[in-house]
């Protein structure tokens, strides 16, 4: 099969599917290697950049989809979504960002860090399907652990959550005051900091 059939093929699909498509879904269709996807993939994007087109592929981790440039939203909203815009929260916005970077992150977790109760931004969260269910925690009670969504990737414009910007290291001073010092590369708190964690994220 030549390559210019192989790039259609693959347009053709993220086109058709209107969703995220898997990689493997792409290797099995057309038996090739992810290196190869991905090679015809990058060809996809590097052709509309050239002619300024209005649709771009996006990868959401293992995934790709072909969707409308971002800056030309306010032109299609209109007329394909008449629904209200959602309307998220200072405080869903903080318990949002807790779990994009405490991934696996139980309610009562969130809770500690946030030093308020969570449930109706976890609940709100969950509808807008910015976050999921990632299971049961090998605790007491097994509760519910939880992440973000691939649709709060795309809705941030990210591939990946290693594309997450480093946080900031916090301080108390001497009147329990947060100090923030110069911006680090720090590593991700253990869940057993937690004490740490709501330091960090107040």
């Amino acid at each position: 099969m030549e390559l210019s059939k192989e790039q259609s093929i693959i347009e053709a699909i993220l086109f058709a599917s209107g969703r995220e498509v898997n990689i493997k879904e792409l290797m099995n269709v057309l038996e090739l290697s992810a290196e190869d996807i991905d090679k015809i993939i990058l060809n996809l994007k590097t052709e509309y950049n050239t002619r300024n087109s209005g649709i771009e592929i996006i990868k959401i981790n293992d995934n790709y989809q072909m969707c409308t440039k971002k800056e030309y939203y306010e032109y299609i909203y209109p007329l394909f979504d008449n629904r209200a815009k959602p309307n998220i929260s200072n405080a869903a916005l903080e318990t949002l960002s807790i779990i994009a970077y405490n991934p696996n992150i139980t309610r009562a977790e969130i809770d500690a860090i946030r030093g308020v109760n969570s449930d109706g931004t976890v609940y709100k969260l969950l509808e807008f399907d910015l976050i999921e269910e990632a299971g049961k925690m090998d605790a007491p009670g097994r509760p519910t652990m939880y992440k973000v969504t691939n649709k709060f990737l795309k809705t941030f414009g990210i591939t990946n959550l290693d594309e997450l910007p480093d946080l900031p290291r916090y301080k108390l001073d001497e009147n329990e005051q947060i100090v923030i010092d110069d911006i680090i590369e720090a590593p991700m708190p253990e869940r057993e900091n937690i004490d740490e964690k709501k330091e960090g994220n107040n």
